[in-house]
């Protein structure tokens, strides 16, 4: 009797696993440390409900990635077993690499290496644990697989990555502005020359997906006080490199000693808990620097941010600097670390690496952005981009 478990969902009910490779990985270490990692980093300050992990974005991931294949199989299209087991596990293991706060502490923690790279290094591993059964997989992710559109499931415009992320932070931080026709949008999903399309009935539902989009970037993970608080995580681990600071927690050894040292394990043993603990840790640190900034995050004092249309003014930097230097009894230097600028981007449609085709019922495709009356036209081209500056209350 073939295994079957189901798992509840708070978002689309009942996701079944009906495999048992896939259940393996599920149960497997790599797989679970991902419940201790938050999808939404620091939201949470803001959007108090916004504490779900990056397993249950996967799973998520996963239930739409089973729906869109059986769409697909439907319409015909010629999709393998061994392909549809291997599309499943590659969009399980998609976001396997992040480490602790997701996105917030990319090339923070690890420089120079995204997450999609470690996630490939867990998927090797894990096929030789596997003996091979996930080498399919492995060719979806890293788009090498003659079919072309079992990647662009996992990593284009459209895929099932950013359908779950869409409708899952939106519930979860309840901004229903994220809400997009995810269900519509699968059942009209199909192919064409072997690349993904969606039939022209479905231009409104993928207009509202890219709008939803661009709305919560700018509301959510944008938004100037999320951004601050993962702005104040990403000087904490670099104030604590810059002074060798010690720490009880696994986070140690990725503070004080050379990257290449790490392993692929210990990577694994790393998670949110382990950084937080540390920053309780560091409150109470002698290097005045980094116990403001961990305390601030510990107790929600976060440094005031304000977004503006143009390059921040260098005498705005200049006369925050000298208020944190009085307050704190800092140097300039030091001051600095609590007085910083940058830049925020979002652009709603990649108009020149990706494209969503719309495949039309004379055979005709079209790419969104060309559609007749379009709401996503050239105007939406251009990408947002707001300048900040974070400094000291």
């Amino acid at each position: 009797m073939q295994l079957k478990k189901i798992i509840n969902d708070p978002v689309y009910g009942f996701i079944t696993i009906d495999d048992e490779l896939v259940f393996k990985i599920i149960a497997h270490p790599y797989y679970q440390r991902l419940r201790r990692i938050h999808q939404m980093a620091m939201a949470h300050l803001v959007y108090p409900g916004a504490v779900h992990t990056r397993l249950h974005h996967s799973l998520g991931a996963y239930h739409l990635m089973c729906n869109a294949l059986n769409e697909l199989k439907n319409k015909g299209i010629d999709i393998s077993k061994e392909e549809e087991q291997a599309a499943k596990v590659a969009i399980l293991l998609h976001d396997a690499g992040h480490g602790p706060f997701s996105h917030a502490l990319e090339n923070v923690l690890i420089e120079g290496m995204p997450h999609e790279s470690i996630s490939l290094l867990l998927m090797k591993d894990l096929n030789k644990q596997y003996n091979g059964q996930l080498q399919v997989a492995m060719d979806i992710f890293t788009n090498v697989y003659p079919k072309k559109f079992l990647h662009q499931l996992i990593s284009g415009q459209l895929d099932v990555d950013r359908m779950d992320y869409l409708t899952r932070d939106s519930f979860f931080s309840g901004v229903s502005e994220g809400v997009i026709g995810y269900d519509r949008i699968i059942k009209m999903l199909t192919v064409h020359n072997g690349e993904l399309m969606v039939e022209e009935k479905a231009i409104y539902s993928i207009e509202k997906f890219l709008v939803a989009r661009r709305l919560m970037y700018w509301q959510v993970y944008l938004h100037k006080t999320v951004l601050c608080a993962e702005q104040m995580l990403q000087q904490i681990i670099k104030r604590a490199k810059y002074i060798k600071a010690f720490t009880k927690t696994p986070l140690n050894k990725f503070i004080n000693e050379p990257i290449e040292t790490v392993t692929l394990e210990e990577f694994c043993q790393l998670d949110d808990y382990d950084v937080m603990s540390a920053i309780k840790e560091w409150c109470t640190h002698s290097d005045a620097v980094l116990s403001i900034l961990c305390k601030g995050i510990i107790d929600r004092q976060l440094l005031k941010i304000k977004y503006f249309g143009d390059p921040v003014d260098t005498n705005l930097v200049a006369e925050k600097t000298i208020m944190a230097m009085e307050k704190y009894n800092l140097n300039a230097v030091d001051a600095g670390w609590l007085v910083f600028t940058g830049e925020a981007v979002s652009n709603t449609y990649n108009f020149e690496d990706e494209h969503i085709h719309i495949l039309f019922k004379d055979g005709s495709v079209k790419d969104i952005s060309e559609v007749d009356n379009a709401l996503i036209n050239q105007n939406m081209k251009s990408k947002v981009k707001k300048y900040y500056i974070c400094f000291s209350r």
